[in-house]
């Protein structure tokens, strides 16, 4: 712990770059364990996650779920005779949850004695910070120990140039104030997926591009072909196995020349094109060779507990690689506090982490996918559950998906869980303390749960693996 850094006249302890879910925690919980902490953040506080990522984009997607239920309320004993969407009104909407989140991230740092620093952060050494505004250094920090958490932004593809209106980002996406006619979606991860959903809700015709064989390519097969299925029948043109070659842009749109599975060409076009192939990290600017810090193919290269090379510089969430999620980052913080304070924390272990894509039916899983457990080595043994058998997703009128367990076969534990449904994001929860933990199948066979309940499932399929 760093006990001497006011003696050699440093002004903080721990100097924190960036405000995103990562950075907020680790300047939060290493306040509270007594350190001076300051936090540098060049944009809105709470960064990419509060104001154009995870926040923004869920309260489309609930704008998204409410276009739906009202476009289907007969069924439920609602005639809504005249209605229209108002994707503008939305978006507002959105951008006041937006407001509400990044103040509350503010409020937070504030009550926890955490000093705030507006403008940009770079190393003049590695115990230095200088703070740009306008293009000026403005300021100096010191700090004894100096925490990463830059973040990432969405990579471009050469030839595919973000333009701000014909080829955008995800940030465009979150922000238009009109419904495009037809949208181009390039890459079928989670955030071209809900990205395509939201559009197709709003009343776009839609068509996703994928390069890999399914959409969600990391994820369980059953899920990734499970969800396509969905989405097709909700009126999403999916093509897998494809590439866009070329584009460009002309009045009113853009035109693409796609690559298709059979080696043919197609020429698609619309009045936007969407691209969602990943993200790069925000390291240009830092000035990390100052403080002698490596990065590996642009990401901040650290060791399993988040520390640079250089002793005292640590890196958490998408600027150090790995899974691009908010709570990683946020776990992450975690790890690097402990070793600042000197405790013994326990790396981040990506197999307990929830993974979640939040649309209708929505994706969340955690652990091992069964052909990840099979090239690891364990004996596997599966267990699933249709929501079409449960009496509440039925009630729900939602009965696509399931739930799919993988467990060892010899210790029973569980390695993995799939859900693939209405509310899978909530369920998550239960089977994310369930593998931190390493409960067995027996266990979660036997765990009581209340019926109706769409967590009723979960309980049916580990009956399933032990074919009860």
């Amino acid at each position: 712990m760093p006990k001497d850094s006011e003696e050699r006249g440093l002004e903080f302890d721990v100097a924190v770059i960036g405000s995103g879910p990562g950075g907020f925690e680790a300047a939060v919980k290493a306040a509270r364990s007594g350190l001076r902490v300051c936090v540098i953040e060049k944009g809105p506080v709470g960064g990419v996650c509060v104001n154009w990522g995870c926040i923004p984009t869920k309260a489309l997607l609930r704008s998204a779920e409410i276009f739906r239920l009202a476009d289907g309320a007969a069924s439920f004993g609602l005639r809504i005779d005249d209605s229209s969407i108002d994707i503008a009104q939305a978006v507002k909407r959105s951008r006041k949850v937006v407001l509400t989140a990044s103040k509350g991230v503010e409020y937070s740092l504030k009550q926890n004695n955490v000093t705030i620093k507006r403008g940009e952060a770079s190393f003049a050494d590695a115990h230095t910070l200088e703070i740009s505004r306008d293009g000026k250094v403005e300021e100096t920090v010191t700090a004894e120990y100096i925490i990463i958490a830059t973040g990432a932004r969405a990579r471009e593809l050469p030839g595919l140039e973000f333009d701000g209106k014909a080829i955008i980002s995800s940030k465009e996406a979150l922000a238009m104030q009109t419904v495009p006619g037809k949208i181009l979606v390039i890459g079928g991860g989670a955030i071209g997926v809900e990205m395509a959903w939201y559009y197709n809700a709003a009343g776009s015709d839609v068509t996703l591009i994928e390069l890999m064989p399914r959409i969600l390519p990391l994820e369980d097969a059953e899920v990734g072909d499970g969800l396509k299925r969905s989405l097709v029948k909700a009126g999403i043109a999916i093509i897998n196995e494809a590439v866009v070659k070329k584009a460009e842009t002309m009045d009113g749109g853009v035109r693409a020349v796609v690559g298709m599975p059979d080696g043919s060409e197609r020429v698609m076009g619309g009045d936007c094109m969407l691209v969602a192939v990943g993200v790069v990290p925000n390291t240009e600017g830092l000035a990390l060779e100052k403080a002698g810090a490596a990065t590996e193919k642009g990401f901040v290269a650290t060791d399993e507990l988040c520390c640079t090379n250089v002793g005292n510089i640590f890196a958490i969430g998408d600027v150090r690689g790995g899974m691009q999620l908010a709570h990683k980052a946020s776990a992450e913080a975690g790890v690097a506090v402990k070793a600042i304070l000197g405790q013994d924390p326990e790396q981040v272990d990506e197999t307990r982490i929830p993974r979640c894509v939040y649309v209708e039916p929505s994706v969340a899983c955690v652990g091992y996918t069964e052909k990840q457990a099979e090239e690891s080595g364990f004996e596997v043994r599966a267990g699933r559950a249709s929501f079409a058998a449960s009496g509440k997703a039925n009630a729900y009128g939602h009965r696509d998906g399931f739930v799919k367990l993988v467990f060892d076969a010899g210790t029973g534990v569980l390695l993995g869980g799939h859900v693939l449904g209405h509310g899978a994001v909530e369920l998550i929860g239960e089977l994310s303390l369930a593998r931190g933990l390493g409960v067995t199948v027996e266990q979660l066979a036997q765990t009581v749960h209340a019926h109706p309940t769409l967590s009723e499932s979960i309980k049916e399929a580990a009956a399933e693996a032990l074919r009860w």
